[in-house]
C-alpha cells in the first residue's frame, strides 16, 4: 500500500515537473506567434508614394518615387507597389501627371497618363462631355480671372441692325455654369496668375458645342464668371438695347441731316422781306 501511494506521488510530481515545463517554453512562443500575427508591422503593405512635389504636366521618374508601408486597411484601392509599375504606366515614355501631388502622397493611376497620352485636358472631361474653344479677348474674357476650374455663363452680343439709320443691339445667355477646361494653353487648376487670354476651352455637352457652333458665328461671344460653388440656373430672355436704357427706340443717322424738300403741288411759304437802310 505504501508502495502505490509513493508511485502516485511520483507520478503526480513528473505531471506537475511537466505542466510547468509547458507553461514555460511552450505557451511563450505561442503567444509570441500570436503578437507577430496581430503586430502593425505583419499587416503593412507596400504603397508607391510621391518622395517630393510633383507638378501638373511634370514627366516622372524614379526620383519622384518612393515606396512606403502602410497599414493593409488604410492603403488607397489600385495603389502601385512598385516603382516600376508607376513608371510602367505609360507606354509611350515615362508618365506624366495630368494634376499636382503632394510629397507623401499616394500615386495613383487616376492621376498619371495612360498608354500613350500625353498631358492635356482630355483626361478632365467628363463623361458623355466635350471641350469646346471659343475665342475671347482680355475683355470678353473676363480679364483673364477665369481660370482652369472656374465657371462661367457664355453670353452672346450680337446686331440686328437691317439698315445703318437704326442699330438693333441684343444679348442672350447661350450657356450657364460651364467648367472651364483651359485658357489658351493652360489647362493646370493649380496657376492662379490671371493672364490676356484669345481662347478659352470649355466643358460642353455635344448640343452645346452645336449652340456654341452656331452662336460664335452670330455675334461676339463673352465670359461671366460665376462665384464658386454657384450652380443655379436662370430662367432669363434675351435683351434689346430698350430694355438696357428704357424709352423708345433711337435712331442713329449715318451722316449730316438732309434738307427736306417740299411736298409736289403744295404752295410755297410766303416769305418776308426786311430791308434796313437810310432814309426808309
Amino acid at each position: 500500500m505504501r508502495v502505490v501511494t509513493i508511485a502516485s506521488l511520483g507520478a503526480s510530481a513528473a505531471l506537475g515537473l511537466g505542466a510547468l515545463l509547458v507553461a514555460k517554453v511552450m505557451l511563450p512562443a505561442n503567444a509570441n506567434v500570436a503578437q507577430a500575427s496581430n503586430s502593425p508591422a505583419a499587416n503593412a503593405v507596400a504603397v508607391v508614394v510621391a518622395s517630393r512635389d510633383i507638378k501638373y504636366g511634370e514627366r516622372l521618374d524614379a526620383a519622384h518615387l518612393t515606396v512606403v508601408r502602410v497599414p493593409r486597411n488604410a492603403a488607397p484601392a489600385g495603389a502601385f507597389t512598385a516603382v516600376a509599375q508607376v513608371l510602367a504606366q505609360d507606354h509611350g515614355g515615362a508618365p506624366v501627371a495630368l494634376t499636382p501631388i503632394a510629397a507623401r502622397e499616394p500615386v495613383l493611376p487616376a492621376k498619371l497618363s495612360g498608354p500613350g497620352a500625353r498631358k492635356s485636358v482630355a483626361a478632365e472631361i467628363g463623361a458623355g462631355m466635350r471641350a469646346y474653344t471659343i475665342k475671347v479677348t482680355d475683355v470678353s474674357g473676363v480679364g483673364g480671372h477665369a481660370l482652369p476650374g472656374d465657371r462661367v455663363d457664355v453670353v452672346l452680343m450680337r446686331d440686328l441692325s437691317t439698315d445703318d439709320s437704326k442699330k438693333v443691339l441684343q444679348s442672350e445667355v447661350v450657356l450657364q455654369n460651364s467648367r472651364v477646361l483651359g485658357v489658351d494653353l493652360n489647362a493646370d487648376p493649380t496657376s492662379n496668375k490671371p493672364a490676356s487670354p484669345s481662347t478659352a476651352t470649355l466643358e460642353v455637352s455635344v448640343k452645346d458645342a452645336q449652340k456654341l457652333a452656331v452662336a460664335a458665328d452670330l455675334g461676339q461671344l463673352s465670359l461671366a464668371l460665376r462665384a464658386s460653388g454657384q450652380a443655379e440656373l436662370e430662367a432669363l430672355t434675351p435683351l434689346s438695347a430698350h430694355d438696357v436704357v428704357g424709352g423708345p427706340a433711337v435712331s442713329i443717322a449715318a451722316g449730316p441731316p438732309r434738307p427736306r424738300r417740299a411736298a409736289p403741288g403744295s404752295a410755297p411759304r410766303p416769305v418776308i422781306q426786311v430791308v434796313e437802310g437810310e432814309g426808309v
